[in-house]
């Protein structure tokens, strides 16, 4: 085993793996390794078959004798068994939470013939290896994509938009399977009502419903700051209305999609502007038309990163662009359906989980409280949004 390859634990390579890896990279078949070193990944882990995400920086020395760079991107990946918070979850829920949370599916993604159906314009990563271990934990050793720096323009989330339609509608049921078949996973919006009878039903949506919630200094304080008294009554009443949701996104025209198609899982390389690497895939079913724009619109501003006002001004432009991604590949919907889907979906996957009641513990310092009050505004906007459709 390589020394400096040690805080890879299970995953440290020998010597010929390694140079096996290197010369992947590279693309140079006589390459040489040189150094290595392991970064950790400064990001925060929220998904539980996440076990780690690094990056492996080094130098090699090519067949002509010249020394070049390289990077590599390596997620490892774990049953939700091996979660050290599962005991959160309550224990007659555990086995279904285990066996619904495939954590082979970015695994399945890689080896499936996915990359052909991508529109130009979208990639996948670079999978140089990988490694899948008895104990249902496995390894992906990928692309380390340098990202454009800057904050996404009107323009990108366009583009996005109608690529996502242009891949919603090549992955209809009718032309494609699950990238990962198992069990029921066919059957329309399987995967957004589990999420929905789990983590908005059993835990977020009582926890709005109780007053104590709302009396909590920190939470308190946001909502007279911000000055939203409404929010509380406007989030129940748009509760009473998830079941009929529910049911009406099963009825819409159905498209397997990314899943998790937030800007943060549609890497923008700093030297190719114009293409996204599409990484992260979620939710393997058939899902509502639309679908996927809910997570285009909110993943930035729950990361901080795009302010609650301007998502009014993206919603605006994602619907038509997606709309004429799927037209352009010959799946006539209406624009009403698109809305429908994207806004019902939003509505039961993001809606009732943007305030961050799993943080309001803390002590109310400013930033915990900044954090809240940009949350208050956030989920004001996403109720706004989708009311007046749902």
């Amino acid at each position: 085993m390589i020394t400096a390859l040690e805080p890879l634990g299970r995953d440290a390579l020998t010597h010929d793996d390694f140079t096996e890896l290197v010369r992947t990279i590279t693309g140079d078949p006589a390459a040489t390794p040189g150094d290595v070193r392991v970064e950790p990944v400064d990001y925060p882990i929220g998904t539980p078959s996440t076990e780690a995400l690094l990056r492996l920086f080094g130098t090699a020395t090519t067949a002509t004798g010249d020394t070049v760079d390289w990077s590599c991107f390596v997620k490892k990946l774990q049953s939700v068994r091996h979660w050290p918070f599962l005991d959160m979850v309550p224990e007659q829920f555990r086995a279904e939470f285990i066996q619904n949370l495939p954590w082979q599916l970015e695994i399945a993604v890689h080896r499936s013939g996915i990359a052909e159906l991508l529109p130009d314009g979208m990639r996948l990563a670079k999978a140089y290896r990988i490694d899948v271990y008895e104990d249902d934990r496995g390894t992906l050793w990928m692309e380390n994509v340098v990202q454009e720096p800057g904050p996404w323009p009107m323009e990108r989330f366009e583009r996005a938009a109608y690529l996502l339609g242009r891949l919603s509608a090549r992955r209809q049921p009718h032309l494609v399977e699950p990238l990962l078949p198992r069990g029921d996973i066919t059957t329309p919006g399987i995967g957004l009502r589990y999420y929905t009878d789990g983590r908005v039903q059993r835990a977020a949506i009582p926890a709005i419903a109780d007053p104590e919630t709302w009396r909590h200094p920190l939470l308190a304080a946001a909502v007279c700051n911000v000055g939203d008294h409404r929010l509380r009554d406007d989030l129940l009443d748009l509760a009473e209305r998830l079941p009929d949701v529910l049911d009406a996104l099963d009825a819409l025209p159905q498209c397997y999609q990314h899943g998790d198609a937030s800007p943060q899982n549609l890497l923008v390389p700093r030297d190719n502007p114009d293409e996204f690497v599409v990484i992260d895939w979620g939710f393997d079913c058939p899902q509502a038309v639309g679908f996927d724009l809910g997570q285009l619109l909110v993943g930035l501003a729950h990361a901080g990163e795009l302010a609650p006002e301007a998502l009014r001004s993206v919603h605006h432009v994602i619907v038509k662009a997606f709309v004429k991604g799927l037209a352009e590949e010959g799946m006539e919907v209406t624009e009403e359906q698109v809305l429908y889907g994207y806004l019902g979906s939003l509505c039961a996957r993001a809606t009732f989980t943007a305030l961050p009641l799993e943080q309001i513990t803390k002590m109310t310092d400013g930033a915990t409280l900044a954090l809240f009050e940009d949350r208050v505004l956030l989920t004001r906007a996403l109720v706004d949004l989708v009311s007046p459709v749902v």
